[in-house]
Protein backbone atom coordinates (compact mmCIF):
# COMPACT_ATOMS: atom_id res chain seq x y z
CA UNK A 1 0.00 0.00 0.00
CA UNK A 2 1.16 3.26 -1.07
CA UNK A 3 2.03 5.73 2.27
CA UNK A 4 0.45 9.68 1.43
CA UNK A 5 2.97 12.15 1.37
CA UNK A 6 3.56 15.52 2.88
CA UNK A 7 1.61 17.09 -0.49
CA UNK A 8 -1.45 15.10 0.75
CA UNK A 9 -1.87 16.68 4.04
CA UNK A 10 -4.27 19.63 4.53
CA UNK A 11 -2.87 23.20 4.37
CA UNK A 12 -3.91 26.61 4.15
CA UNK A 13 -3.19 28.36 0.72
CA UNK A 14 0.01 29.84 -0.04
CA UNK A 15 0.41 33.33 -1.02
CA UNK A 16 3.00 35.43 -2.28
CA UNK A 17 5.84 32.06 -1.36
CA UNK A 18 4.42 32.47 2.35
CA UNK A 19 5.28 35.88 3.23
CA UNK A 20 1.92 36.63 4.61
CA UNK A 21 2.59 33.59 7.16
CA UNK A 22 5.68 34.94 7.81
CA UNK A 23 4.45 37.84 8.95
CA UNK A 24 2.06 36.50 11.57
CA UNK A 25 4.15 34.38 12.74
CA UNK A 26 6.08 37.21 13.62
CA UNK A 27 3.17 39.24 15.41
CA UNK A 28 1.46 36.73 16.92
CA UNK A 29 3.03 33.30 16.62
CA UNK A 30 0.46 31.21 19.16
CA UNK A 31 -2.58 32.77 17.07
CA UNK A 32 -0.98 31.56 13.78
CA UNK A 33 -0.32 28.13 14.69
CA UNK A 34 -4.23 27.98 16.20
CA UNK A 35 -5.13 28.93 12.57
CA UNK A 36 -3.39 25.72 11.83
CA UNK A 37 -5.77 23.69 14.25
CA UNK A 38 -8.70 23.11 12.59
CA UNK A 39 -7.07 21.73 9.39
CA UNK A 40 -6.79 18.63 11.73
CA UNK A 41 -4.35 16.94 13.69
CA UNK A 42 -1.80 16.56 11.01
CA UNK A 43 -1.35 19.82 8.88
CA UNK A 44 1.34 21.04 6.50
CA UNK A 45 2.58 24.32 5.97
CA UNK A 46 4.42 26.45 3.28
CA UNK A 47 6.88 28.94 4.07
CA UNK A 48 9.65 29.85 1.58
CA UNK A 49 10.98 27.23 0.04
CA UNK A 50 10.50 24.76 3.75
CA UNK A 51 7.87 21.81 4.27
CA UNK A 52 6.56 21.73 7.86
CA UNK A 53 4.43 20.44 9.54
CA UNK A 54 2.23 21.24 12.89
CA UNK A 55 1.41 18.36 15.44
CA UNK A 56 -1.83 18.58 17.15
CA UNK A 57 -2.04 14.82 18.94
CA UNK A 58 -0.50 13.29 21.83
CA UNK A 59 0.01 10.46 19.92
CA UNK A 60 1.41 12.27 16.57
CA UNK A 61 3.53 13.99 19.26
CA UNK A 62 5.12 10.75 20.93
CA UNK A 63 5.29 9.06 17.47
CA UNK A 64 7.60 12.17 16.04
CA UNK A 65 9.65 13.06 19.45
CA UNK A 66 10.28 10.03 20.86
CA UNK A 67 9.82 6.65 18.16
CA UNK A 68 11.67 9.04 15.48
CA UNK A 69 14.24 10.74 17.53
CA UNK A 70 16.94 9.85 15.63
CA UNK A 71 15.79 11.56 12.65
CA UNK A 72 15.46 14.98 14.58
CA UNK A 73 17.58 17.78 15.48
CA UNK A 74 16.48 21.22 16.43
CA UNK A 75 15.77 23.89 13.42
CA UNK A 76 19.05 25.08 12.51
CA UNK A 77 18.05 29.23 13.17
CA UNK A 78 17.02 28.91 17.23
CA UNK A 79 20.36 27.40 17.50
CA UNK A 80 22.24 29.82 16.04
CA UNK A 81 20.42 32.99 17.95
CA UNK A 82 20.49 31.26 21.41
CA UNK A 83 24.49 29.97 20.41
CA UNK A 84 24.88 33.88 19.98
CA UNK A 85 23.31 34.82 23.37
CA UNK A 86 24.17 31.89 25.72
CA UNK A 87 27.12 29.80 23.43
CA UNK A 88 27.60 26.24 23.02
CA UNK A 89 25.55 25.09 25.59
CA UNK A 90 23.42 21.21 25.61
CA UNK A 91 20.76 23.86 24.90
CA UNK A 92 21.92 24.07 21.49
CA UNK A 93 24.80 21.77 20.47
CA UNK A 94 23.71 18.40 18.06
CA UNK A 95 25.07 14.72 17.40
CA UNK A 96 28.51 13.90 19.72
CA UNK A 97 28.93 16.91 21.32
CA UNK A 98 25.47 17.16 22.62
CA UNK A 99 25.27 13.31 24.04
CA UNK A 100 28.65 13.96 25.24
CA UNK A 101 27.46 17.28 27.05
CA UNK A 102 24.06 15.35 27.84
CA UNK A 103 25.31 12.22 29.64
CA UNK A 104 27.65 14.57 31.78
CA UNK A 105 25.50 17.38 33.13
CA UNK A 106 23.19 14.32 33.87
CA UNK A 107 24.90 14.10 36.86
CA UNK A 108 25.10 16.94 38.07
CA UNK A 109 20.81 17.26 37.99
CA UNK A 110 19.72 13.94 39.31
CA UNK A 111 16.73 13.82 41.69
CA UNK A 112 19.54 12.93 44.70
CA UNK A 113 21.68 16.39 43.62
CA UNK A 114 19.00 18.65 43.16
CA UNK A 115 17.65 17.76 46.42
CA UNK A 116 20.79 18.80 47.92
CA UNK A 117 20.77 22.38 46.81
CA UNK A 118 17.23 22.89 48.96
CA UNK A 119 18.56 24.56 51.56
CA UNK A 120 20.49 27.00 48.95
CA UNK A 121 17.34 27.55 47.80
CA UNK A 122 15.38 28.03 50.95
CA UNK A 123 17.92 30.61 52.19
CA UNK A 124 17.50 32.36 49.10
CA UNK A 125 13.48 32.07 48.72
CA UNK A 126 13.34 33.28 52.18
CA UNK A 127 15.59 36.22 52.71
CA UNK A 128 13.83 37.68 49.66
CA UNK A 129 10.39 37.20 51.03
CA UNK A 130 11.42 38.66 54.12
CA UNK A 131 12.26 41.70 52.81
CA UNK A 132 8.28 41.74 51.02
CA UNK A 133 6.25 44.62 52.23
CA UNK A 134 2.39 43.42 52.38
CA UNK A 135 0.18 45.75 50.23
CA UNK A 136 0.39 45.99 46.21
CA UNK A 137 3.71 44.10 44.84
CA UNK A 138 5.06 43.82 41.55
CA UNK A 139 4.96 39.73 40.92
CA UNK A 140 7.18 39.95 37.98
CA UNK A 141 10.05 41.61 40.14
CA UNK A 142 9.64 39.22 43.11
CA UNK A 143 9.59 36.51 41.26
CA UNK A 144 12.86 37.13 39.29
CA UNK A 145 14.63 38.09 41.89
CA UNK A 146 13.61 35.33 43.96
CA UNK A 147 14.45 32.77 41.33
CA UNK A 148 17.98 34.82 39.71
CA UNK A 149 19.03 34.68 43.66
CA UNK A 150 18.21 30.69 43.69
CA UNK A 151 19.85 30.26 40.56
CA UNK A 152 23.07 32.45 41.52
CA UNK A 153 23.46 30.99 45.31
CA UNK A 154 23.40 27.22 44.03
CA UNK A 155 25.46 27.67 40.87
CA UNK A 156 28.40 30.02 42.49
CA UNK A 157 27.22 30.05 46.26
CA UNK A 158 26.92 33.57 46.21
CA UNK A 159 23.29 35.61 46.19
CA UNK A 160 22.72 37.64 43.73
CA UNK A 161 22.80 41.09 45.63
CA UNK A 162 22.18 44.26 44.22
CA UNK A 163 22.51 42.89 40.17
CA UNK A 164 19.25 41.57 40.34
CA UNK A 165 16.60 44.27 39.03
CA UNK A 166 19.88 45.08 36.03
CA UNK A 167 20.07 41.43 35.16
CA UNK A 168 16.70 40.36 34.78
CA UNK A 169 15.89 43.63 32.50
CA UNK A 170 18.57 41.94 30.70
CA UNK A 171 17.68 38.59 30.39
CA UNK A 172 14.28 39.94 29.27
CA UNK A 173 15.93 42.29 26.69
CA UNK A 174 17.50 38.70 25.02
CA UNK A 175 14.78 36.89 25.06
CA UNK A 176 13.03 39.07 23.18
CA UNK A 177 15.66 39.32 20.65
CA UNK A 178 16.02 36.10 20.43
CA UNK A 179 12.55 35.74 19.20
CA UNK A 180 12.44 38.65 16.80
CA UNK A 181 15.53 37.68 15.38
CA UNK A 182 14.36 33.54 15.03
CA UNK A 183 12.21 34.69 11.87
CA UNK A 184 14.70 36.63 9.81
CA UNK A 185 17.32 34.25 8.08
CA UNK A 186 20.24 35.81 9.57
CA UNK A 187 21.13 37.55 12.91
CA UNK A 188 22.64 41.26 12.08
CA UNK A 189 25.83 42.14 13.45
CA UNK A 190 24.97 43.67 16.87
CA UNK A 191 27.32 46.66 15.72
CA UNK A 192 24.91 47.77 13.48
CA UNK A 193 23.03 50.71 14.14
CA UNK A 194 19.61 49.35 14.58
CA UNK A 195 16.52 49.46 16.72
CA UNK A 196 17.59 47.10 19.47
CA UNK A 197 21.10 46.34 19.05
CA UNK A 198 22.13 48.88 21.56
CA UNK A 199 19.93 47.46 24.01
CA UNK A 200 20.96 44.41 23.17
CA UNK A 201 25.01 44.86 23.75
CA UNK A 202 24.04 46.18 27.05
CA UNK A 203 22.21 43.62 28.00
CA UNK A 204 24.95 41.38 27.15
CA UNK A 205 27.89 42.72 28.89
CA UNK A 206 26.14 42.93 31.69
CA UNK A 207 25.07 39.25 32.02
CA UNK A 208 28.93 38.17 30.84
CA UNK A 209 30.44 40.06 32.60
CA UNK A 210 28.13 39.06 35.83
CA UNK A 211 29.08 35.39 35.09
CA UNK A 212 32.93 35.98 34.30
CA UNK A 213 33.46 37.30 37.71
CA UNK A 214 32.21 34.48 39.81
CA UNK A 215 33.96 31.98 37.82
CA UNK A 216 37.16 33.68 37.97
CA UNK A 217 36.78 34.13 41.20
CA UNK A 218 36.10 30.40 41.72
CA UNK A 219 39.49 29.52 39.35
CA UNK A 220 41.42 31.93 42.02
CA UNK A 221 40.06 29.87 44.78
CA UNK A 222 41.16 26.31 45.69
CA UNK A 223 38.42 25.97 47.83
CA UNK A 224 35.93 22.66 47.21
CA UNK A 225 32.36 23.88 47.12
CA UNK A 226 28.88 22.13 46.72
CA UNK A 227 27.50 23.66 44.38
CA UNK A 228 26.82 23.24 40.46
CA UNK A 229 29.32 25.11 39.77
CA UNK A 230 31.30 22.96 41.28
CA UNK A 231 29.35 19.83 40.15
CA UNK A 232 30.83 21.24 36.47
CA UNK A 233 34.03 22.18 37.18
CA UNK A 234 34.30 18.37 38.81
CA UNK A 235 32.53 16.51 36.02
CA UNK A 236 33.99 13.63 34.12
CA UNK A 237 33.00 12.06 31.15
CA UNK A 238 32.50 8.20 32.29
CA UNK A 239 33.30 7.09 29.10
CA UNK A 240 36.95 9.06 28.59
CA UNK A 241 37.38 10.48 31.85
CA UNK A 242 37.19 13.88 30.17
CA UNK A 243 36.56 17.27 32.22
CA UNK A 244 34.15 19.91 30.39
CA UNK A 245 36.69 22.60 28.64
CA UNK A 246 36.73 26.02 30.50
CA UNK A 247 34.48 27.95 27.68
CA UNK A 248 31.77 25.05 28.21
CA UNK A 249 31.84 25.41 31.52
CA UNK A 250 30.77 28.81 31.02
CA UNK A 251 28.47 28.52 28.45
CA UNK A 252 26.72 25.36 30.65
CA UNK A 253 26.42 28.34 33.87
CA UNK A 254 25.49 31.08 31.00
CA UNK A 255 22.49 28.74 29.98
CA UNK A 256 21.44 27.76 33.84
CA UNK A 257 21.36 31.20 34.85
CA UNK A 258 19.33 33.02 31.99
CA UNK A 259 16.81 29.79 31.23
CA UNK A 260 17.06 28.64 34.86
CA UNK A 261 15.34 31.29 35.96
CA UNK A 262 13.45 32.59 33.75
CA UNK A 263 11.43 29.76 33.08
CA UNK A 264 10.55 28.75 36.88
CA UNK A 265 9.98 32.78 37.11
CA UNK A 266 7.53 32.97 34.69
CA UNK A 267 5.45 29.89 35.78
CA UNK A 268 5.05 31.02 39.99
CA UNK A 269 3.86 34.32 38.07
CA UNK A 270 1.12 32.67 36.23
CA UNK A 271 0.93 30.43 39.47
CA UNK A 272 0.33 33.18 41.37
CA UNK A 273 -2.28 35.12 39.63
CA UNK A 274 -4.31 31.37 39.39
CA UNK A 275 -4.31 31.29 43.09
CA UNK A 276 -5.34 34.88 43.78
CA UNK A 277 -8.32 34.66 41.47
CA UNK A 278 -8.92 30.97 42.84
CA UNK A 279 -9.66 32.04 46.73
CA UNK A 280 -11.05 28.55 47.40
CA UNK A 281 -7.74 26.76 45.81
CA UNK A 282 -5.82 28.74 47.74
CA UNK A 283 -7.51 28.01 50.88
CA UNK A 284 -7.38 24.31 50.47
CA UNK A 285 -3.65 24.55 49.67
CA UNK A 286 -2.81 27.06 52.44
CA UNK A 287 -4.20 24.55 54.54
CA UNK A 288 -1.74 21.71 53.24
CA UNK A 289 1.48 23.97 53.63
CA UNK A 290 0.72 25.01 57.10
CA UNK A 291 -0.49 21.03 58.23
CA UNK A 292 2.41 19.83 56.38
CA UNK A 293 5.26 21.89 57.31
CA UNK A 294 3.61 23.68 61.00
CA UNK A 295 5.71 26.67 60.30
CA UNK A 296 9.04 25.42 59.71
CA UNK A 297 11.42 25.73 56.85
CA UNK A 298 10.42 23.12 53.72
CA UNK A 299 12.32 20.48 52.46
CA UNK A 300 13.10 18.92 49.69
CA UNK A 301 11.53 15.90 51.08
CA UNK A 302 8.65 18.23 51.97
CA UNK A 303 8.04 18.22 47.84
CA UNK A 304 6.16 15.09 47.75
CA UNK A 305 3.78 15.73 50.89
CA UNK A 306 2.01 18.68 48.95
CA UNK A 307 0.40 17.05 46.51
CA UNK A 308 -2.33 19.73 46.07
CA UNK A 309 0.40 22.27 45.91
CA UNK A 310 1.84 20.12 43.28
CA UNK A 311 -1.12 20.10 41.11
CA UNK A 312 -1.87 23.91 41.32
CA UNK A 313 1.99 24.14 39.98
CA UNK A 314 1.07 21.41 37.54
CA UNK A 315 -2.14 23.33 36.34
CA UNK A 316 -1.12 26.37 36.14
CA UNK A 317 1.84 25.29 33.75
CA UNK A 318 -0.67 23.20 31.65
CA UNK A 319 -2.57 26.71 31.01
CA UNK A 320 0.30 29.15 31.04
CA UNK A 321 3.11 26.79 29.89
CA UNK A 322 6.87 28.80 30.28
CA UNK A 323 8.20 27.44 26.83
CA UNK A 324 4.77 27.46 24.92
CA UNK A 325 5.64 26.82 21.56
CA UNK A 326 9.01 26.92 19.07
CA UNK A 327 9.39 22.97 20.25
CA UNK A 328 10.79 23.06 16.21
CA UNK A 329 12.52 20.09 15.09
CA UNK A 330 14.09 19.39 11.37
CA UNK A 331 13.82 15.82 9.96
CA UNK A 332 17.71 14.50 9.03
CA UNK A 333 15.92 11.24 6.98
CA UNK A 334 12.78 10.60 5.75
CA UNK A 335 10.47 9.40 8.09
CA UNK A 336 7.04 8.05 8.03
CA UNK A 337 4.70 9.43 10.66
CA UNK A 338 1.23 8.26 10.82
CA UNK A 339 1.10 6.52 7.27
CA UNK A 340 2.52 10.28 6.25
CA UNK A 341 5.73 10.10 4.13
CA UNK A 342 7.59 12.88 5.48
CA UNK A 343 10.70 14.19 3.31
CA UNK A 344 13.92 14.58 4.94
CA UNK A 345 14.59 18.39 6.14
CA UNK A 346 11.02 18.76 6.98
CA UNK A 347 9.87 20.80 9.77
CA UNK A 348 7.96 19.34 12.69
CA UNK A 349 6.28 21.86 15.24
CA UNK A 350 4.94 21.33 18.92
CA UNK A 351 3.49 23.63 20.50
CA UNK A 352 2.38 22.83 24.38
CA UNK A 353 0.02 25.46 24.35
CA UNK A 354 -2.15 24.23 22.19
CA UNK A 355 -1.58 20.48 23.64
CA UNK A 356 -2.64 21.49 26.96
CA UNK A 357 -6.15 23.30 26.12
CA UNK A 358 -7.02 21.03 23.52
CA UNK A 359 -11.14 20.24 25.30
CA UNK A 360 -10.27 16.09 23.79
CA UNK A 361 -7.50 15.67 26.00
CA UNK A 362 -8.69 18.10 29.53
CA UNK A 363 -12.72 17.71 29.26
CA UNK A 364 -14.11 19.52 31.83
CA UNK A 365 -13.56 23.31 30.86
CA UNK A 366 -10.17 23.30 29.76
CA UNK A 367 -9.30 26.62 29.91
CA UNK A 368 -10.38 26.66 33.73
CA UNK A 369 -7.96 25.90 36.70
CA UNK A 370 -8.51 22.39 37.98
CA UNK A 371 -5.85 21.57 39.81
CA UNK A 372 -7.56 17.92 40.70
CA UNK A 373 -6.69 16.62 37.16
CA UNK A 374 -3.34 16.27 38.54
CA UNK A 375 -4.49 14.18 41.37
CA UNK A 376 -5.64 10.63 41.92
CA UNK A 377 -6.96 8.82 38.60
CA UNK A 378 -8.05 12.03 37.22
CA UNK A 379 -4.13 12.36 37.13
CA UNK A 380 -3.58 8.32 35.39
CA UNK A 381 -6.32 9.32 32.24
CA UNK A 382 -4.06 12.59 31.46
CA UNK A 383 -2.71 11.02 27.97
CA UNK A 384 1.01 10.40 27.34
CA UNK A 385 2.16 13.47 25.23
CA UNK A 386 -0.48 15.66 26.03
CA UNK A 387 1.42 17.57 29.51
CA UNK A 388 4.97 18.61 28.25
CA UNK A 389 6.02 21.88 29.82
CA UNK A 390 9.42 20.34 30.20
CA UNK A 391 9.32 19.37 26.20
CA UNK A 392 9.30 15.26 25.38
CA UNK A 393 12.13 12.82 24.31
CA UNK A 394 15.97 12.75 24.49
CA UNK A 395 15.90 16.86 24.72
CA UNK A 396 13.51 16.74 27.85
CA UNK A 397 14.97 19.92 30.29
CA UNK A 398 17.67 18.74 32.26
CA UNK A 399 16.90 21.22 35.20
CA UNK A 400 13.35 19.66 35.44
CA UNK A 401 13.84 18.50 39.04
CA UNK A 402 15.97 21.56 39.48
CA UNK A 403 12.95 23.52 38.43
CA UNK A 404 9.59 21.81 39.75
CA UNK A 405 11.63 21.61 43.52
CA UNK A 406 12.97 25.17 43.39
CA UNK A 407 8.85 26.11 42.22
CA UNK A 408 7.75 23.72 45.26
CA UNK A 409 9.21 25.55 48.12
CA UNK A 410 8.90 28.97 46.84
CA UNK A 411 5.27 28.81 46.35
CA UNK A 412 5.24 27.15 50.29
CA UNK A 413 7.30 29.87 51.62
CA UNK A 414 5.24 32.31 49.56
CA UNK A 415 2.00 31.00 51.28
CA UNK A 416 2.86 31.01 54.78
CA UNK A 417 3.54 34.46 54.84
CA UNK A 418 1.00 35.79 52.42
CA UNK A 419 -2.63 35.98 51.38
CA UNK A 420 -2.83 36.80 47.92
CA UNK A 421 -5.60 38.87 45.95
CA UNK A 422 -5.55 40.63 42.15
CA UNK A 423 -4.89 43.79 42.58
CA UNK A 424 -5.77 44.36 38.49
CA UNK A 425 -7.03 42.91 35.20
CA UNK A 426 -6.74 39.70 34.04
CA UNK A 427 -2.95 39.71 32.63
CA UNK A 428 -2.71 38.91 28.71
CA UNK A 429 -0.03 36.60 27.77
CA UNK A 430 2.60 37.58 25.22
CA UNK A 431 5.02 35.25 23.84
CA UNK A 432 8.87 36.27 23.95
CA UNK A 433 11.03 32.66 24.48
CA UNK A 434 8.75 32.16 27.65
CA UNK A 435 4.99 33.27 27.88
CA UNK A 436 4.69 35.98 30.14
CA UNK A 437 1.97 38.95 30.81
CA UNK A 438 2.09 41.86 28.56
CA UNK A 439 1.84 44.13 31.41
CA UNK A 440 3.61 43.96 34.84
CA UNK A 441 1.47 41.82 36.91
CA UNK A 442 0.77 43.34 40.35
CA UNK A 443 -1.53 41.39 43.41
CA UNK A 444 -2.29 42.66 46.65
CA UNK A 445 -0.34 40.69 49.58
CA UNK A 446 -1.66 40.57 52.79
CA UNK A 447 0.79 39.48 55.89
CA UNK A 448 -0.39 36.31 57.39
CA UNK A 449 2.04 36.45 60.25
CA UNK A 450 5.25 38.24 61.23
CA UNK A 451 8.03 37.69 58.73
Amino acid sequence: MTSLTWNDLPAHPVRWWGLPSLVAMRRDYLAFVAAQRPLGDFAGHRLFNERAVDLFSPELVREAMVDHADALIRWERGPEVFEGLMGKSVLVTEGDTWQRQRRMLMQAFTPKRVAGYAALMTEAAATGLDAVRPGEVAMDALFSHLTMDVISRTLFSAPIGTDTAAAARAVQVLSETALAEMFWPVTLPDWLPLPGKAAKRHAERLLHGLLRRHIDSRRSDDASRGDLLGMLLALRDEATGEALSPQEVYDQCMVSFQAGHETSATALLWWSWLLATHPDVQQRVRAEVDAVLQGRVPTADDATALPWLSATLKEAMRLYPPVAALLTRRLTRDITLAGVHLPARTLVRVTPWLLHRDPRWWPEEPLAFKPERFLGDAAHAIPRGAYIPFGLGPRVCLGQHFAVLEMTLIAALLLQRFELAAAGDAPVPRMAVTLRPEAPLRLRLTARRAA
